[in-house]
């Protein structure tokens, strides 16, 4: 069996933002098929490593790829779901208008002309469940609802990466479940590699391959029996950190900036 194509890789990677070091030296490879976890406190640079691989933000140094090519604004393999965002009530756009800004240019993405576009955004409102609602206006729809179109609108043209900033944020336990799901069975079916920025790992736990953690100027990476232990958190950190795990559930204890689920291994001591 041939071994999976690398579709994102950042070598000798480093961030800074106003002359601060948020990582450095990070190098990572992530494989088609694969799904990572990104962990680790406010201002760690999670969103930031989304942005990279957006094309909107550069590197200090180092350097990174996405599908053998320099991230770049409408990459065609990359689909993206942003946190969920409360729309007003009375805004003028429907669901189905929504998913169609991503062929209009408002979002990272492929376009389509125009003979094929209404089948597209079709193909996938069905992808997840949304027909019912579609047509409804956005600002009536629940944040799971609006949620699932946010989907929508990223699977268009079925892209090998998908890019997730927190999309799990504000929403209920049983949306979470569902919005999950959703991007989980988008990567089984497509084998496409996800990216997902989260402040709790335990609604994707079981999905998860890999966990990349962002703290200081450092970087963790391994798979989350690896490194969601208190050894190596408390190592990451410089601090005693308890990692407590209870019906297949992780809690984190100890400082104040700390958040469920997070841990690695130093990316200097592999």
């Amino acid at each position: 069996m041939d071994k999976p194509k690398t579709v994102i890789e950042l070598k000798d990677a480093t961030l800074k933002l106003g002359g601060r070091s948020l990582w450095e030296h990070l190098n990572l490879e992530v494989k088609r098929g694969e799904f990572i976890a990104v962990l680790g406190p406010n201002g760690s640079g999670k969103t930031s490593l989304i942005q990279i691989l957006l094309g909107l933000e550069s590197l200090a140094s180092g350097s990174v790829v996405v599908d053998g090519e320099t991230p770049h604004r409408g990459s065609k393999v990359i689909g993206y779901v942003p946190q969920q965002r409360a729309f007003d009530d009375d805004l003028p756009i429907t669901g189905r208008d929504l998913v169609h800004m991503g062929l209009d240019g408002f979002k990272f993405g492929v376009s389509f002309g125009d003979q094929n576009a209404r089948q597209e955004v079709q193909r996938v409102i069905n992808q997840v469940g949304a027909a019912v609602y579609a047509d409804a206006p956005i600002g009536l729809l629940s944040g799971g609802e609006q949620q699932r179109l946010r989907i929508a609108q990223a699977l268009l043209g079925t892209p090998k990466v998908l890019l997730c900033d927190e999309p799990l944020l504000s929403l209920d336990i049983a949306s979470q479940q569902v919005v999950s799901s959703l991007i989980n069975d988008h990567r089984q079916k497509s084998r496409a590699a996800i990216v997902f920025v989260t402040h709790d790992i335990n609604p994707i736990l079981p999905m998860v391959d890999r966990v990349l953690y962002l703290v200081g100027h450092r970087w963790a990476v391994g798979k989350p029996d690896q490194v969601l232990t208190s050894e190596r958190l408390s190592e990451l950190y410089g601090a005693q950190i308890d990692v407590i795990r209870a019906k297949g559930k992780i809690l984190v204890v100890g400082g104040n900036e700390l958040e469920l689920g997070e841990g690695g291994h130093h990316g200097r001591t592999r």
